[in-house]
């Protein structure tokens, strides 16, 4: 009897692990034509199948896909080119360039720091300046209170958030060379708006250098196509439907070594008492901002400009997004509002996909 109970166990436990097998090959195989919110299925060809990874990193799933040059060995060092960005622009991982110059001992005013980092914060500054404060690099302090990846998430107490606003303000912040100086001891810096556009941008560098004159390349919410499509065509990228099925698209852009980056409402966030709650905090009040959008998706040259525009232009609201956008070449915005409509800024239409 003691004999049969165990051969019944092993036969239970490979069915579970081949049935394990399979749901993960399933995963994989998805993952390759749908990410995020963008749908890449009608740019796949069987005959030209391109060379894909993914893995998790930057607290979101990442897919390098190599369409032309390069080989296996490219791209797994540009996934590790990738994930070492962790180490400088992380606000939660202990041994990250980032969290040190947050947690600097009390009285520290000015940190060197390297370049990169310097770099990064100085851009993520001229968008907090030119959005008036509506995009704000300090909100650190209020996003920790906002757990949304807890499993029974609850919303923090009035009392904390108004405890933390005051810690909120980007003119205490300032870098001269590679020098961040602060004004108050309490001030921390979050890059997550902008980082993953700069480290998308970084890798394409990368990449050419390697030979690779097309690839896509997707950190979560922000898509970067490097060149074209290996026939000569646009790549094309479908903006999927907020909260609706992967396969439902709201617009199918036409890009040509350009960037596509989406914020929403539907990316980290919870729901209580129907209310919705989202990761795009207003750094005047502290809570989600509630403006009728539920997207907007930026499309341009720089995925570290499209990275900060579209929280810059998510944050100012529709006509104030509009106006900046308008004033910006070779840069396009999809306004998605709460009823799905669609408000484009100048040219943005032009670069939609013509039936």
């Amino acid at each position: 009897m003691k004999q049969f109970n165990k051969k019944n166990i092993i036969a239970i436990v490979m069915v579970v692990f081949v049935l394990l097998i399979i749901a993960i090959l399933g995963k994989r195989t998805n993952s390759k034509a749908i990410a995020n919110n963008f749908d890449f299925s009608m740019d796949k060809n069987k005959n030209d199948e391109p060379l894909t990874d993914t893995t998790f990193a930057l607290d979101t799933f990442i897919t390098v896909s190599i369409y032309n040059g390069g080989d296996e060995n490219v791209l797994k060092e540009s996934m590790q080119f990738i994930r070492n960005y962790e180490s400088i622009f992380s606000a939660t991982s202990e041994s990250a360039e980032l969290y040190k110059l947050n947690h600097r001992e009390k009285g520290t005013m000015s940190v060197e720091v390297s370049d990169e980092l310097a770099y990064l914060i100085d851009k993520a500054l001229y968008y907090s300046k030119v959005s008036h404060g509506a995009f704000d690099i300090t909100t650190e302090p209020l996003k920790e209170l906002w757990d949304f990846n807890a499993e029974e998430p609850e919303l923090p107490s009035d009392e904390s958030i108004k405890e933390a606003l005051p810690k909120v303000d980007y003119t205490r912040v300032s870098v001269e060379g590679n020098t961040v100086k602060f004004t108050l001891d309490d001030t921390r810096i979050d890059l997550g708006a902008i980082a993953k556009g700069y480290i998308a941008d970084k890798t394409k560098e990368y990449l050419l250098s390697k030979g690779v004159d097309s690839a896509i390349i997707n950190l979560g919410g922000n898509v970067l196509c490097v060149g074209k499509k290996p026939n000569g065509d646009n790549f094309t990228i479908g903006l999927q439907k907020p909260y609706a099925d992967r396969n439902e698209t709201v617009a199918l852009l036409t890009v040509d070594d350009e960037s596509v980056v989406s914020s929403g409402v539907y990316e980290r966030h919870f729901v209580i008492d129907g209310k919705n709650y989202h990761h795009i905090l207003d750094p005047k009040t502290g809570y989600p901002y509630d403006n009728g959008l539920v997207e907007v998706s930026i499309l341009t040259k720089s995925s570290t400009e499209a990275d900060a525009l579209s929280t810059t232009c998510f944050s100012l609201g529709v006509e104030e997004g509009v106006k900046l956008l308008d004033s910006i070449p070779d840069t396009y915005g999809y306004f998605i509002l709460s009823d799905y409509s669609i408000v484009y800024s100048e040219g943005a239409k032009e670069q939609l996909v013509q039936p």
